[in-house]
């Protein structure tokens, strides 16, 4: 597995645009999905370099929240009627799938960026973290950091995306239950351990106040909980708020996935335990920098 910024990615991506015939102020279209997590943020900073650098036209859309498809189709047959050359798109969701067979129909050349889709056919590869690998490894640790006793006896909050079993949701989720040491019947889907020590699965839409509330409805549930799963760092900020609010921050534990700037600051500052990194952050002189291994980022193709 290779150890690969997400500039990096997002470099060899354009690169394989450029692998097709191109013609002075070709376009290159990427779509995210949202604008506000620091992940996508540094995704477009990274495309934009990259397409400059090739001497590509780039434009640049966001759907409003995670699982939200439709803005994300009405990009991509934006991007279909302006000609462009390439497509780079995280999918919301696998509905997004038709309107990219279409782009590709026309001759467009379509990347999937962090989350895989499920028809082969709607992308023509996909660079993506290791999903699964990264809910292991913060599964793992959560488990050692307890220790085999609390770790045979915790109480464990999950705070996906949503119910809508997006690939890179399932394998982040079912990859830290099975590091943590929970059984897993079906890796293809959401929920479907039987464990007691999992108290939930709720919805966080991959946001802060999607975090805040689906913890708000996991404690409710059970006030005990010691150990929160989050997708993403933005729902683990809503996650710490909700636990503060109750006057519990201190006896959980928060693990996540993507180890972007703020939530590389919120580790500094004891709101998450450990977050798995898919990119780098850009330090400045004598700053300190984080203890946790490098990014594990991998291409998967269809």
């Amino acid at each position: 597995m290779k150890h690969l910024k997400t500039s990096l990615i997002l470099g060899a991506a354009v690169f394989a645009l450029m692998s097709v015939p191109a013609a002075a102020a070709d376009l290159a279209c990427l779509i995210t999905k949202n604008n506000t997590n620091p992940f996508f943020v540094k995704m477009k900073e990274g495309a934009e370099a990259a397409a400059k650098t090739a001497g590509l036209d780039f434009q640049a859309f966001a759907g409003e929240k995670d699982g939200d498809a439709a803005p994300q189709i009405t990009a991509i047959e934006n991007c279909v009627a302006a000609g462009a050359k390439g497509i780079l798109i995280t999918p919301s969701n696998d509905s997004v799938g038709p309107a990219l067979k279409d782009a590709r129909a026309a001759g467009i050349l379509v990347i999937a960026l962090d989350t895989p889709l499920a028809d082969a056919d709607a992308q023509d590869i996909t660079f993506a973290t290791d999903n699964f690998e990264a809910g292991l490894l913060i599964g793992k640790w959560a488990a050692a950091k307890l220790g085999p006793e609390a770790a045979a006896n915790a109480k464990i909050a999950m705070l996906d995306i949503n119910k809508d079993n997006i690939s890179v949701d399932v394998q982040r989720d079912t990859g830290f239950l099975v590091g943590f040491g929970i059984e897993v019947p079906d890796l293809t889907v959401l929920g479907s351990e039987t464990d007691p020590r999992v108290i939930g699965h709720e919805s966080s839409d991959a946001n802060p106040e999607g975090g805040l509330r689906g913890m708000e409805t996991l404690l409710a549930k059970d006030p005990d909980i010691n150990v929160v799963y989050t997708i993403n760092e933005p729902a683990a900020e809503g996650a710490y708020q909700a636990l503060k609010a109750a006057g519990k921050e201190g006896q959980a534990i928060i693990v996540s996935v993507d180890g972007g700037c703020p939530g590389v600051a919120s580790v500094k500052s004891g709101v998450m335990a450990r977050p798995r990194s898919s990119i780098r952050c850009r330090w400045p002189p004598g700053a300190s920098k984080p203890s946790w291994p490098s990014p594990r980022t991998a291409p998967v193709r269809p």
